[in-house]
């Protein structure tokens, strides 16, 4: 299952904190999805890649409730933890910069904060870099607006950086998978 967080709404869309949602959207497009579902609180599509069942889903719940659609497609489903991949924007990295990780806390990030708050702890993580807000801005205006038009470029690319890299991870494996689609610059 590969999750994109994010918030659902027109409002929303360009926003930093859909990171998620946009490298999904750029899979789905790649693997020409058509058919999204309503399931549990997310959209839900279903793609068969290399003989799995592999699905991809964008939470309905806003971005501080996604754990309450992702911990119940994970038990309807009977996935382990670990077949779970979760992408999130994190302002601890550079824009566009992608980190690959099996295991960490939270970071303050509220979409993480509710996966584990419903049990969903030992998923991987692919944390694509919005920056950090400029100097007495708040974070709240900033992962909720657009990136200005000089940091497009950056973050378009590791959009499909991410989408890549999920690939690469799913042919791979996880190990090899981090060791070559990590960015290697903080």
């Amino acid at each position: 299952m590969i999750v994109g967080l994010g918030n659902p709404g027109h409002e929303y869309e360009k926003s930093k904190h859909n990171t998620g949602f946009r490298v999904v959207d750029e899979l789905a497009a790649q693997w020409h999805v058509t058919v999204w579902q309503s399931k549990m609180n997310a959209a839900v599509a279903s793609v068969p890649i290399d003989g799995r069942k592999i699905l991809l889903v964008k939470p309905q719940t806003y971005m501080n409730n996604s754990g309450d659609a992702v911990g119940a497609l994970m038990r309807w489903y009977k996935l382990a933890e670990t077949d779970v991949y979760v992408i999130y924007d994190d302002m601890d990295l550079p824009v566009g910069k992608l980190r690959i990780r099996t295991t960490g806390s939270d970071g303050g990030h509220n979409g993480i904060k509710s996966l584990f708050a419903n049990g969903v702890r030992d998923f991987i993580r692919f944390r694509v870099g919005i920056g950090r807000p400029l100097p007495h801005h708040d974070v709240i205006d900033h992962v909720l607006t657009p990136f200005p038009i000089e940091l497009q470029e950056p973050y378009q690319r590791g959009i499909k950086a991410a989408a890549a890299a999920v690939e690469g991870c799913l042919e791979l494996g996880i190990s090899k998978g981090m060791n070559r689609f990590n960015s290697t610059k903080k």
